[in-house]
């Protein structure tokens, strides 16, 4: 049997982090409201929210937090999409030393994650 991957975090404000996530283009797939939780979804990818006290954006994101990571078929086009739904990027398209190009963001509680296309 396969495996996917399903991960976790942890926002101060379940409500605010599912509309960003929904500007990436993720969908609602489950709420529940005590505790506050929530589950999104886009293609293969999930990523469940429970809500808990706000913590320093810093203890989220690179070095000392995580970085999420999303390959995507058209990053430049998924970069144009991202600023269109008026997202700030943390750091425009880049073309690695890895050889892989991202664009890189920060959602409302500080966690990172880079979108990626993917290795050919």
């Amino acid at each position: 049997m396969g495996a996917t991957l399903r991960i976790e975090i942890f926002p101060s404000d379940v409500d605010a982090s599912v509309a960003f996530y929904e500007r990436l283009g993720f969908e609602v797939l489950g709420r529940k409201e005590d505790p506050g939780y929530a589950s999104v979804g886009r293609d293969e990818v999930r990523i469940g929210m429970v809500e808990s006290p706000a913590r320093p954006a810093e203890h989220r994101h690179v070095p000392s937090g995580t970085e999420i990571v999303i390959a995507v078929d058209d990053v430049r086009a998924e970069r144009d999409r991202l600023v269109a739904a008026g997202i700030e990027l943390a750091e425009d398209l880049t073309d690695r030393e890895w050889g892989l190009t991202d664009v890189r963001v920060h959602d409302p509680d500080g966690y990172y994650l880079r979108i990626t296309d993917r290795r050919g």
